[in-house]
């Protein structure tokens, strides 16, 4: 115990004496209850971008899954381990959530390794390496642009491989199922951390749009 970081048991002391204190009840409903969360939240690892609190959700709310780059891979029951499509299942079939959000973010390291032509291994095993390859073929185009400062390639990469992940998403039968018979909806979304702008994809034209932080604007 005396190793266990000493940040995290103060601010497990003050949780238990804010949020959980001023929310018991809701806690307690959740453990007897079980979890019904309308939206699952594939968001990236990164330390920065939390979707509960950007979203300013309460426990119980959103079923997040993070993973580097916040990537969905297409559909493959191949007898491998698939920890991303595991959530995605259990969140789809088992809690039956109404919205999916693929929430990426400005800076995005795993990002920044794939439009890195040079960038070497960090162990022999290359687990991100192997990892980014779902977005090698548009990391290489955006490379080519010599038009493009590399802050614009960062973010059109960090974008595209959000929609290539909603395009992933579809490769899930059950996922195509259910949004074909209006259950089940689908958005992509992009946070910019060093401002707090929240973009939001449009369903039909693919653009991002800000999304105002007041409320109705």
């Amino acid at each position: 115990m005396s190793h266990f970081p000493s940040a995290l048991l103060n601010g497990y002391r003050n949780f238990m004496s804010g949020r959980y204190h001023d929310q018991r009840d809701r806690y307690r409903a959740l453990a007897e209850q079980g979890q019904k969360p309308n939206t699952l939240v594939i968001a990236c690892c990164d330390s920065r971008a939390a979707p509960e609190v950007i979203f300013d959700s309460i426990p119980g709310e959103l079923f997040v899954v993070r993973n580097v780059a916040n990537m969905v891979p297409p559909y493959e029951p191949d007898g491998q381990y698939h920890s991303t499509s595991a959530a995605l299942e259990f969140a789809v079939q088992a809690l039956r959530v109404q919205d999916i959000i693929v929430m990426g973010h400005g800076r995005c390291g795993g990002i920044r390794a794939a439009l890195d032509p040079n960038a070497e291994p960090l162990s022999p095993g290359d687990f991100i390496g192997k990892w980014m390859n779902l977005v090698a073929p548009a990391a290489e185009q955006i490379q080519g642009n010599s038009t493009m400062t590399p802050a614009e390639r960062q973010t059109a990469l960090e974008r595209i491989s959000i929609r290539n992940s909603i395009a992933n998403l579809r490769t899930f039968p059950y996922v195509k199922i259910l949004e074909e018979r209006g259950k089940l909806r689908i958005h992509g979304a992009w946070f910019d951390i060093s401002n707090g702008e929240l973009w939001v994809m449009d369903p039909k034209t693919k653009d991002f749009e800000r999304l105002g932080a007041e409320p109705n604007s």
